[in-house]
């Protein structure tokens, strides 16, 4: 596994498992096939409710805790102080560990740094090894950054060939802050990339399918994946992409399929915070 260092040290694995949409009763059963082909970071939040399901696949994994990446998010409805600081240790008990590795604010809107509080005392007090933020655009991303005493380590986004995030990567670079790509092979929008002929192309010289350089273009950035599938096998071909090197025109080729380079979800779009404070804050 390659790893990336965090701002305070930290390593975290370059590509990961995540369990977006898996349902609750699936969960235990998909992590505990991903950490059995040899995945070891885990992504799951507290609005996919299947939190219990990722701490039961782990607890019972026989894996050290210690050599597990296990991520988590604060929804919407926990934002602010109080509620925040509660949802955390309600995340620790459902995932069956005494500490997150990396902690994130899953929306950028509702009690923002009153949830930041929250996190860099749990950070502070050893109940989390890194905190961070998801789907933090550019402008709420350096509002929250600014004035936050721990700066976010993360920022989890939708990045993949045809959505590179490359606008906000100065800003990222001014906190040291990573890149963790949701949707790495496609979603929310985005088609065509593990049927892309590009790719595909480029994967023969290497025995990789056009999936296996998509996710390998991420990693030689430093950004990153948590590929989601319920399939053992394909599991299995998302993790092996750390076997070859894309050259230099080979990445540049590749960037030349970007297409919408913020995202297919505009997290700024009024109707959209609408909807989420209206319906979860």
């Amino acid at each position: 596994m390659e790893f990336i260092t965090l701002s305070n040290g930290i390593q975290m694995p370059i590509l990961g498992y995540g369990v977006f949409q898996i349902p609750p009763q699936e969960a235990e059963r998909c992590v505990a096939d991903a950490l059995s082909v040899g995945y070891r970071l885990i992504d799951t939040a507290q609005a996919y409710f299947n939190e219990e399901g990722v701490g039961d696949a782990i607890a019972e994994s026989g894996i050290p805790r210690e050599e597990i990446f296990l991520v988590t998010k604060v929804w919407i409805s926990n934002n602010g102080e109080k509620k925040a600081a509660a949802s955390i240790d309600e995340s620790l008990r459902k995932l069956k560990t005494d500490y997150i590795d990396l902690l994130l604010i899953h929306q950028a809107y509702g009690d923002v740094f009153g949830t930041w509080r929250a996190m860099e005392k749990a950070y502070r007090d050893g109940k989390v090894r890194a905190i961070g933020v998801s789907n933090f655009q550019a402008g709420r991303f350096f509002d929250l950054a600014h004035y936050v005493d721990v700066k976010p380590m993360v920022n989890q986004l939708q990045c993949n060939v045809m959505v590179q995030q490359r606008g906000i990567e100065p800003i990222l670079a001014e906190f040291y802050t990573k890149m963790m790509a949701w949707g790495p092979l496609g979603g929310q929008g985005v088609d065509g990339i593990v049927k892309n002929e590009k790719l595909a192309a480029i994967g023969s010289k290497y025995g990789k399918s056009a999936a296996q350089v998509a996710l390998r273009w991420l990693t030689q950035r430093g950004i990153v994946a948590i590929p989601k599938s319920s399939h053992k096998e394909r599991m299995e071909q998302n993790l092996n992409v750390l076997d070859f090197t894309l050259t230099a025109d080979e990445m540049a080729a590749i960037a030349g399929l970007n297409e919408h380079d913020s995202g297919l979800v505009n997290f700024g779009d009024p109707q959209f915070v609408k909807y989420l404070i209206e319906n979860y804050g």
